[in-house]
C-alpha cells in the first residue's frame, strides 16, 4: 500500500505524470525504488510548482477530502513524491483500500 506510517506521521507515496491528457488518480504503480505508489496524472507542467499544486488538488478531489489534508513532504522536482497526510486519514485509507480491490 502506498500509505505508510512513520515516526513523524502518515505519508502517501506518489508517482506523478505531469503534462498528461487529464487530471486523474490512475491507480497503483511502482515508483523508481520499486515500492508501491499511487499514480497521479496532471495536465499542469512542472513549472514553478504548478504540477505539485495540481497533484494536491487532484488527490483531494478524487478522495473527497480537503486540499489541506495533504502537504508535500518531499520530491518537489521529482516524479516520485511523498505527501504527508495532515487530516482525514481514515477517508484516505478507505479510498486506497477500494483501489486495491
Amino acid at each position: 500500500m502506498p500509505l505508510r506510517q512513520g515516526p513523524k506521521g502518515t505519508f502517501l507515496h506518489l508517482r506523478v505524470t505531469p503534462k498528461a491528457g487529464r487530471d486523474e488518480v490512475a491507480g497503483l504503480a511502482p515508483n523508481a525504488a520499486g515500492q508501491m505508489a499511487l499514480a497521479v496524472k496532471v495536465t499542469a507542467a512542472p513549472d514553478k510548482g504548478a504540477a505539485n499544486k495540481a497533484v494536491i488538488e487532484t488527490l483531494a478531489k478524487a478522495m473527497r477530502v480537503a486540499k489541506s489534508s495533504f502537504r508535500l513532504a518531499s520530491g518537489e522536482t521529482s516524479r516520485d513524491k511523498v505527501v504527508e497526510v495532515m487530516q482525514n486519514e481514515d477517508s484516505i485509507r478507505h479510498y486506497l483500500e477500494e483501489l486495491q480491490k
